[in-house]
């Protein structure tokens, strides 16, 4: 059901497409490009929804035998396998600013790696367990990075349309797949038989499993429509950075909220989850400044022409 509801909130999404729609709604920019052929773009489609359901459970099975302070730190390994599948997919180009960030948010993820026995959570998720949590968690996050880099291949490549309705398609049509993937597996498991009495034994009772449930798809889709457009408008990998930036405060959240033990390990892991950010956002400010001076020179010496 965690997996379900990660992909299942699309259909709030459908307005914004007719809204959006090329005849009726505004474009990002104009495209000539022959549209791709619809075999194309359904095997697309199906190839990234299926991607993004085994993500999405790969990214359960972390939350549930992991704590979350734990969980949301390992989650900033997306940078690192970001910028791996961008140097091979999207040609991004590596500075030693951005492996600055790569080797610390590596070494922000060794860190937590080599002192899980010392968790007070270990005590109670038996150890076979946190490893499998830990490797889904590491697994999901390479997949999503696979994820994201693939989505910018598929706009250059495939899909070649500059259109907001382009970014809602890639949006919808996956994870429609993905939400048809799990309703397979929910059936297929058995789990939708204890379903009932998970909502009745819920300890704050059914409207607020089901008002968890349907927040919970709703900001999922909110937040995945986000990153795509900055993968859209920019690039896989700086999507990831944006989202990591939330990942050095969730630790902290964790500890007021559900009581996790922030330990001298986890405060050292998150000071190098923060400065590989940094890092990388310093990168990104001196390509802007570049790229803004190479601007103003062209238009000079259009000028003079």
């Amino acid at each position: 059901m965690a997996t379900f509801v990660q992909s299942a909130g699309f259909p709030i999404l459908l307005p914004l497409l007719f809204f959006f729609s090329p005849s009726r709604g505004p474009t990002l920019n104009t495209s000539s490009a022959r549209p791709p052929p619809l075999s194309t773009v359904a095997f697309l489609y199906l190839f990234l929804g299926i991607l993004l359901a085994g993500d999405n459970l790969m990214y359960s099975y972390g939350l549930l035998y992991l704590p979350v302070s734990t969980y949301s730190l390992l989650c900033a390994t997306q940078l690192a396998f970001n910028a791996l599948f961008s140097f091979f997919l999207n040609s991004q180009k590596f500075t030693p600013f951005i492996l600055n960030s790569l080797v610390l948010v590596t070494l922000s993820a060794a860190l937590l790696a080599v002192n899980a026995d010392s968790e007070n959570t270990t005590a109670r998720i038996p150890k076979g367990k946190y490893v499998i949590g830990f490797l889904c968690t590491l697994g999901a996050s390479a997949t999503y990075s696979l994820y994201l880099s693939l989505e910018q291949l598929s706009f250059q490549r495939v899909i070649k349309t500059e259109t907001f309705s382009a970014v809602l398609n890639m949006q919808i049509y996956p994870s429609f797949v993905a939400t048809c993937a799990c309703v397979v597996g929910l059936f297929a498991s058995g789990d939708w038989k204890v379903l009932e009495k998970e909502m009745k034994e819920y300890e704050k009772g059914k409207i607020s499993y089901l008002m968890t449930l349907i927040w919970t798809a709703v900001t999922w889709q909110i937040s995945s429509v986000g990153m795509l457009g900055l993968v859209f408008e920019v690039s896989s990998l700086f999507s990831n950075v944006i989202g990591t930036l939330a990942l050095p405060v969730v630790p902290i959240l964790a500890v007021i909220f559900f009581h996790d033990k922030l330990d001298g390990a986890k405060v050292m892991a998150l000071l190098l989850a923060v400065w590989g950010f940094l890092s990388y956002i310093y990168q990104h400010y001196l390509d802007d400044s570049k790229s803004k001076v190479n601007k103003t020179s062209a238009d000079e010496l259009q000028g003079l022409l």
